[in-house]
């Protein structure tokens, strides 16, 4: 049973893209569900997190790809879900109605395969009473042969350009860190009208059955997440930092978090807010133990709240013009 009285300390809440959130975590699209799938866990609450990325929303209901979708990799895991959804109408009409928004910010996850299926998807979800929407551009362009929209920041900006024409509501764009230059593609992205980023998605990877000698998903590749990809992820949060940071937009720091010391570190490295995604598979309650890691932190540390962490590592400058492998 959820605790009605339980409260989180003032020093967590954060203000990103205007909303105010109760804490700096956000459970990250694909991982909740749209916001029910935990609410069975004795001892879960919504409340205990500043927002809830919903499952990727598509304009028509997809079934998602064929079996098997999910693999466990040491200290991470494999998914290639494929967008299962039912589509943008039933979850405005059906879903969003059951959802409590006075327990936590909800954010919609806007995914296409054209740049007309994102602006439409956008448009719905405009009038509806979400409170931001992610651009998830990491889905392929079936215009381009199947390229990510992610992976070529001319053709990040221009979703995101088209997104920006049809709603006033925050977006969040979610970079791909499979991309050249993340950061060139943050700034394009903010100059095309993103109020906020989410970095990173997750990395492309695979599994092999060596004595069968097939892939273990059955889409071949899939997204990597967990604990593996956080020193990938947190370098990427500092990077797209130093860009967004020019232009006052705030990150979402996200890619293998798993206590509150890696929270931490990714406020350090300039988010002003942190995913938790794989780690709510084996422990549906850690919400509760960063909130309070994060909360202990900055009252040792004389903090009143989390903006006055955030990206406040201290690098040497000299340091860093040195080759990574001497």
């Amino acid at each position: 049973m959820e605790d009605a009285n339980h409260m989180l300390p003032e020093s967590l809440k954060t203000s990103f893209c205007g909303l105010t959130f109760n804490s700096p975590l956000v459970l990250l699209s694909g991982c909740v569900g749209f916001g029910e799938e935990y609410t069975r866990v004795a001892g879960f609450s919504n409340r205990d997190a500043g927002a809830i990325c919903l499952k990727g929303t598509t304009l028509k209901p997809r079934l998602g790809n064929p079996a098997h979708r999910i693999y466990e990799t040491p200290s991470g895991m494999l998914n290639a879900i494929g967008l299962q959804n039912p589509g943008v109408d039933y979850v405005v009409k059906h879903i969003l109605p059951a959802l409590d928004f006075n327990e936590t910010r909800f954010i919609a996850n806007v995914s296409g395969s054209t740049v007309e299926e994102y602006v439409e998807v956008t448009r719905r979800f405009d009038d509806s009473p979400i409170d931001a929407m992610e651009i998830n551009i990491s889905c392929p362009n079936v215009k381009q042969g199947g390229v990510a929209f992610g992976n070529d920041p001319e053709m990040s900006a221009r979703v995101v350009s088209a997104c920006r024409k049809v709603t006033r509501k925050p977006l969040i764009t979610k970079l791909s860190p499979n991309q050249t230059d993340i950061a060139d593609n943050a700034r394009r992205c903010i100059e095309a009208g993103s109020d906020g980023l989410a970095v990173i998605n997750t990395l492309m990877g695979m599994a092999i059955v060596a004595e069968t000698r097939k892939p273990v998903i059955g889409n071949l590749q899939g997204g990597l997440s967990g604990p593996a990809i956080k020193p990938m992820a947190l370098l990427k949060v500092y990077q797209v930092y130093q860009v967004a940071r020019l232009h006052k937009i705030p990150i979402i720091g996200q890619g293998g978090i798993a206590s509150a010391q890696d929270a931490l570190e990714f406020m350090l490295a300039g988010a002003s807010a942190v995913g938790v995604g794989t780690a709510l598979f084996y422990d549906p309650l850690i919400c509760r133990k960063l909130n309070a890691g994060i909360a202990d932190y900055l009252t040792r540390h004389g903090l009143k709240r989390v903006a006055e962490l955030v990206g406040t590592l201290d690098v040497d400058r000299n340091r860093t013009e040195t080759c990574a492998a001497g």
